[in-house]
């Protein structure tokens, strides 16, 4: 392996990334330029979704017919796009127009990174291509909105510098993947495009888990800056977005010990509580409580569910393990997206407390049944899950 090239993807991947959420901590002043609510900002929020599910159902075998590196500058190119555009027109539809643009650069990251990473590895031992693919992502979903944050802080705007500053970083990484190439006889023109989703059977309570996870980071990302905007605390919604994006990654060596079963009811029984002090920080305005659930969040949603989950479905497969772990995100990104928009719709129609106290509600209930359907086919092997894991949303195979 060349580190230099494993490197200069690594980057690339961390800075593809890092601009899916860099203009979360503003959400709620968009809204108010434009004289919306936090319904617009949960569509526009939902939009990287669209992006997302086309690819993800449709298009996995486009890396074989195009090439991997291809895919990673278009992806490239596209997060630059997006980023300008929300520069050069401030306001909810251009947010959504760009967050569409994010999820068609998620989702081609998704199908083509890990392979890409594997290959420049040169090896049969995928814990090495699959930890920097995962750390770079996860961490590029955090630091985007972070630096926002960062300059929020000292300035509030429509367009902050964190934006100029990454269409330099993005400048940058397309000229180091210019130096890199492909494996030869990777793209071949020939090869299968279609490939659909699958749920084989005693996979669905995995997705289900998913699905319930990733509702709170929707949540936490889309809805809960108009929430802080309350106590002046939205240009800190940044740090929140960081906790619950990347602080899975501290969880994930403790996740990889336990059975996926064990894994992921674990991760269920920490959602609800997270999930109150989230709710709690936020309605009272307590930084430290928002925080605090924000990292909680994670260790479920980006560490337990998630590599448990993951293993569970692969183990359920039967042979179909690109399919199945295709099925598992797709009920992931319905998870990221669909709860986001009622709940902002609620938020606009029965308020803050009573929107976040529903949600939990229908969050608890649905943890205990998901819980007891888990492992109806016995334990699963945790080293599986090695094999398949991705970026996406912050860690996400397939993304």
């Amino acid at each position: 392996m060349r580190s230099s090239n494993a490197l200069r993807l690594a980057f690339a991947l961390c800075v593809i990334t890092s601009a899916v959420n860099l203009q979360a901590p503003y959400y709620a002043a968009l809204a108010a330029h434009d004289g919306l609510g936090v319904a617009a900002t949960s569509v526009a929020f939902a939009a990287y979704v669209l992006g997302i599910l086309p690819v993800l159902i449709l298009l996995g075998g486009l890396p074989d017919r195009v090439g991997r590196r291809t895919l990673i500058l278009t992806a490239l190119c596209l997060c630059a796009i997006a980023t300008a555009l929300t520069l050069v027109v401030p306001g909810v539809v251009s947010l959504g127009v760009a967050r569409l643009l994010m999820g068609i650069a998620a989702a081609l990251t998704s199908i083509s990174a890990p392979a890409y990473m594997l290959a420049l590895f040169d090896t049969a031992d995928s814990r090495g291509p699959t930890n920097w693919v995962t750390a770079s992502t996860s961490l590029g979903f955090g630091l985007g909105a972070a630096a926002t944050s960062l300059f929020l802080l000292h300035e509030p705007s429509l367009t902050p510098p964190s934006l100029w500053g990454y269409l330099g970083m993005a400048g940058l990484a397309l000229i180091l993947l210019l130096g890199l190439k492909d494996e030869p006889g990777v793209a071949t023109p020939n090869g299968q495009l279609l490939r659909l989703p699958a749920y084989p059977a005693g996979s669905l309570p995995f997705g289900l888990s998913i699905l319930l996870a990733w509702a709170i980071v929707g949540v936490v990302i889309a809805v809960l800056p108009a929430i802080l905007d309350r106590h002046d605390l939205a240009a800190w919604s940044g740090f929140a977005t960081l906790g619950i994006c990347s602080g899975g990654v501290l969880f994930q060596p403790l996740a990889r010990r336990l059975n996926p079963v064990t894994s992921v009811r674990l991760g269920l029984c920490i959602l609800p509580f997270a999930y109150t002090m989230l709710a709690w920080g936020s309605l009272t305005g307590s930084l430290t409580g928002v925080l605090a659930g924000a990292l909680a969040a994670s260790s479920a949603c980006y560490g337990f569910i998630y590599l448990g989950g993951l293993s569970g479905v692969l183990d359920a497969a039967d042979g179909q393990h690109s399919r199945a772990s295709a099925g598992f995100f797709l009920m992931a990104y319905i998870g990221f997206s669909v709860p986001v928009v009622v709940t902002g719709t609620l938020v606009d129609r029965l308020g803050h407390t009573a929107a976040l106290t529903l949600f939990g509600v229908l969050l608890l209930g649905s943890v205990l049944p998901v819980s007891r359907h888990l492992g109806r086919r016995g334990s699963i092997r945790p080293e599986t899950v090695e094999n398949d894991i991705a970026p996406d949303g912050c860690n996400r195979q397939g993304r």
